[in-house]
């Protein structure tokens, strides 16, 4: 491709993009840059048809690369970017969501699309330009795609809407909204905010679209000028008389088995009629037509009509009669239990069920020594609270090797964690580390959003005091043809996800949203089909709060007796290095002798933690007589370190001496000091006057009066 240069000003800042310089080889690539930030976008299709898949096979990746920031990864040995951080993975996952509802979903060549940070500048963050870029890779690439998309970042600060916010705004800013979408549609949502109402999130929402129509129409000129003609796949279709058997038998038993009484389903369910279907098919067929070499791609066939006989009977049944698959009404929520303290020894623990969708939520309390550190390109620092998420084979009834969390894992974590986090206390508050760890015991609809109610329960349990409780849902839509008419569906499960045509996860509290995630299996949604789904998900989100909140509703006043204890105090900071002593002499004595942890900051904030009160008291008395300031009047049992000719030197505290000159021995001349006092005796001594060099001077003198 030969070399191309275009710019768009974007709120004041220009987004420049390069074709045709770098990656030759993929299908196409661009180099964007936005300020100081750049990404190189890249998208590659494979040749040949991926055999025996029976989905489309793409693959999006956000690559860190520290060098874009000018570090160098730290680690004493391994130097290189190893996996990707969680953030990269939340940044990968939320590319994917808006670029796949584009593609023809009967693709089964391998795509893969990867962004790859070059460079960073501390203000624009990698993440909307590499969605940007990679929609016009694909946009100008041969690849089929039905793009090109555009995505934003909206802030709120003082009740001001701002467009891609850099990082010091973010953080003062009511909530983030990434957005993605096409022209006057939306199909990707992000957000996090701080009990934000739903009207001001719908306002970012619309605040953004005139922006992505922008950046839409100026990606469209561009794939005019230099965009590649787009290849034609041909999808092999089967013969109108397989159509014609597959959905004959279909008609007769379909309704029957998505539409069983979900409290006392079929035995096998669809599975079953799967096999049916394929035991029918060859009946019908004749051994001559299911050949080895022929059966495999027949069964393929068979099981992709299948699934689209049950989003079309879904999709009619729901929009024409509001029948759902479970018989429940559009707005209905499946019954709800909530249980807490399951676990005797744990510090805090929740069982949360929504229908047949189980989340155990235990929350852990640790000491501030046992905080997250982390190390992204991005930023490096500490987190103290944290939330994971586990979802274990057994939870869909299915049978793997148990690994690391995948991408899955850590999306829905930190989802979760995101619906939390504005609820936390702060360290200063609550000085300790906060671990949720969410299992999934059986999973039917929106497992992260059962894992946001009960991990807040969980939370509650433990003693954390936490702001307000925090309830999540998941909400559903089934879409007419051409967009006609729209049905909203609260709290998916099974089939509803898997045919419906959105995805829309919202948790908050009773004032306002905490966390929201959407993407859709359509080209996208309008600012009017969120509103709707928005104001019924709120309806659903007070209900699952007022179920939680009769089983708890606030922190319990104590921490669980298995819990640490973390205790608190100020000293300056010039005190610090007295603390610590030469070479942590001081503070590992402390530590060996009362078995508690220290944590101190440069602040001079100091974290002690230990398992019971009595140790830290100690710890807490030792460390306020290193660092006590002495005032003139207070009176201290010294222990006489020195004789001198002129009076005699006493350590009052810890590496603190005064000096009794020998006048202040007694009310009367004294001679010799040694008359009086002796190295190794305990005296009670009053600070007589400091003087401009901080030397203490004490006298014995009324002392003990």
């Amino acid at each position: 491709m030969e070399n191309k240069k275009f710019s768009l000003d974007i709120n004041g800042k220009e987004l420049a993009v390069e074709f045709g310089r770098l990656a030759g080889r993929a299908n196409a690539s661009v180099v964007a840059q936005l300020g100081e930030t750049v990404v190189l976008a890249t998208c590659v299709m494979a040749k040949n048809r991926r055999e025996g898949g029976d989905y489309m096979p793409l693959s999006v990746d956000y690559e860190e690369k520290f060098y874009a920031a000018g570090k160098i990864k730290g680690g004493r040995f391994v130097k290189r970017e190893g996996k990707p951080s969680d953030d990269a993975i939340v940044t990968s996952r939320l590319i994917d969501r808006a670029l796949r509802p584009l593609f023809d979903q009967r693709i089964r060549q391998d795509i893969q699309v990867v962004s790859t940070v070059l460079s960073f500048d501390n203000e624009n963050d990698p993440d909307i330009l590499s969605l940007v870029a990679s929609s016009l890779a694909l946009a100008v690439s041969d690849i089929p795609w039905n793009g090109p998309l555009a995505g934003l970042r909206v802030g709120m600060i003082d009740g001001k809407l701002l467009l891609n916010p850099d990082y010091l705004q973010r953080e003062k800013s009511d909530f983030e909204v990434v957005i993605a979408g096409t022209e006057s549609k939306v199909n990707m949502l992000e957000i996090k905010a701080k009990e934000t109402p739903e009207d001001k999130i719908l306002e970012a929402i619309a605040f953004a679209q005139p922006h992505l129509n922008k950046i839409v129409a100026w990606q469209k000129e561009i794939q005019k000028e230099i965009g590649a003609q787009k290849m034609e796949l041909v999808f092999e279709e089967p013969s109108p008389e397989f159509i014609s058997l597959i959905k004959t038998f279909l008609q007769e038993h379909l309704e029957n088995v998505v539409y069983a009484d979900h409290k006392n389903p079929q035995i096998g369910g669809l599975s079953q009629l799967r096999e049916d279907l394929i035991a029918h098919m060859k009946t019908k067929l004749g051994e001559g037509a299911t050949n080895a070499e022929n059966l495999r791609k027949l069964i393929q066939q068979a099981e992709t009509l299948m699934e689209t006989e049950i989003d079309q009977l879904i999709h009619k049944n729901i929009l024409t009669s509001e029948k759902r698959p479970d018989g429940r009404n559009l707005d209905q929520i499946r019954e709800l239990t909530c249980q807490v303290d399951l676990l005797p020894r744990t510090h805090g623990s929740a069982l949360f069920i929504r229908g047949t969708t189980q989340a155990l939520a235990i929350t852990t309390l640790g000491g501030p020594g046992e905080e997250q550190l982390f190390e992204t390109m991005e930023a490096e620092g500490k987190k103290h609270f944290m939330l994971h998420y586990n979802f274990p084979p057994f939870s869909v009834g299915e049978t793997k090797p148990l690994r690391g969390p995948g991408r899955r894992e850590i999306g829905h974590g930190a989802l979760a964690e995101k619906a939390i986090e504005a609820l936390i206390p702060s360290k200063e508050g609550f000085p300790y580390t906060i671990r949720v760890v969410s299992e999934i015991l059986s999973s039917n609809g929106s497992s992260s959003m059962a894992s946001a109610c009960a991990s807040s329960m969980a939370l509650m349990a433990a003693g954390v005091p936490l702001k307000e409780a925090v309830a999540g849902i998941a909400m559903g839509l089934v879409l007419g043809p051409n967009s006609s008419s729209y049905k909203i569906l609260t709290d998916i499960q099974g089939p509803e996800d898997h045919h419906g045509d959105m995805d829309l996860k919202i948790a908050g509290t009773a004032r306002g949203i905490t966390a929201a995630q959407m993407d859709v299996k359509i080209d996208g949604l309008t600012v009017e089909i969120l509103t709707a789904a928005f104001a019924q998900a709120k309806k659903a989100r007070l209900e699952i709060l007022e179920t939680m909140n009769k089983t708890i509703d606030k922190p319990r006043p104590d921490l669980s007796p298995y819990a640490p204890r973390v205790f608190t105090m100020q000293i300056s900071p010039d005190k610090i290095r007295d603390v610590i002593g030469p070479g942590g002499k001081i503070i590992n004595q402390i530590i060996a002798e009362t078995g508690v942890e220290i944590d101190i900051e440069d602040s001079g904030l100091i974290f002690i933690t230990s398992k019971n009160k009595e140790t830290a008291e100690k710890a807490i008395a030792w460390i306020e007589n290193i660092t006590h300031e002495v005032k003139v009047g207070e009176v201290f049992q010294g222990k006489v370190a020195r004789i001198l000719d002129f009076g005699a030197m006493v350590e009052i505290l810890p590496n603190q001496d005064g000096l009794v000159h020998i006048s202040e021995l007694a009310p009367y001349r004294v001679r010799q000091v040694s008359d009086i006092v002796k190295v190794g005796d305990v005296i009670t001594v009053r600070v007589k006057n400091i003087d401009e060099l901080g030397r203490i001077n004490l006298t014995l003198k009324d002392a003990g009066q």
